[in-house]
């Protein structure tokens, strides 16, 4: 969904005969409105959690419960398993969204690159929901954003490359090795946050607990 959106707006709104540094800004504040929208989700959902969340039992059980979604995920990514898109919901048939996107891609100015950016950070999508139980189960407003901080900064070496450099990464071979690595690494993290949930289940007062 990312992908389609910066393949979008490159075509329709960047003009390739521009200067260099301009197409690199447009990007940059294409990917700062994404990276702040995530934010808002990650306080948002770490506010939720400081209510929701009473016992260090529960904070367990959510990471692993994030944990296996995690490793279903990176699977899924590699092309094994047909688990994202599943879960990922389209807004593209209502007619607000539409609207909104209509104006924003057709406009060529700073701003429409930061809200096309922040509109497409509030899309729904299988890793943002699960990197925001993982800000919920933080359990805070600072580390909820943190966390979402991080993983938007985490996409923007894709998102970046995949807007400056479109056509190269849609036509190689680059694009199939950069999902097999990020699939990897999803399922590695999911299998952290495994361990770590059994740790707050089975062993509350671990040195593990002392950062978030």
């Amino acid at each position: 969904m990312c992908g389609g959106f910066v393949i979008a707006y490159t075509a329709a709104k960047i003009d390739p005969s521009i200067d260099r540094t301009k197409q690199y800004l447009a990007h940059a504040v294409y990917n700062l409105g994404r990276i702040i929208s995530y934010m808002l989700i990650g306080a948002f959902f770490g506010f939720l959690g400081g209510i929701l969340l009473i016992s260090p039992t529960t904070q367990g059980i959510l990471y692993v419960i994030i944990g296996v979604f995690m490793i279903l995920m990176g699977i899924s990514l590699s092309g094994n398993l047909k688990f994202l898109t599943s879960i990922e919901v389209s807004l593209a048939k209502y007619g607000f969204f539409k609207n909104l996107f209509s104006k924003l891609i057709h406009s060529k100015t700073l701003p429409s690159f930061f809200f096309l950016g922040m509109l497409n950070g509030f899309l729904p999508c299988g890793l943002v929901y699960f990197f925001a139980a993982s800000a919920a189960a933080t359990a805070s407003v600072f580390w909820g954003a943190v966390v979402m901080l991080i993983f938007g900064l985490s996409t923007v070496p894709v998102m970046f490359g995949l807007g400056t450099v479109a056509g190269f990464l849609k036509s190689s071979q680059f694009r199939v090795a950069m999902v097999k690595i990020a699939s990897i690494v999803i399922v590695l993290y999911g299998i952290y946050i495994l361990y770590k949930g059994y740790w707050f289940i089975f062993d509350p007062n671990a040195s593990i607990h002392t950062c978030h």
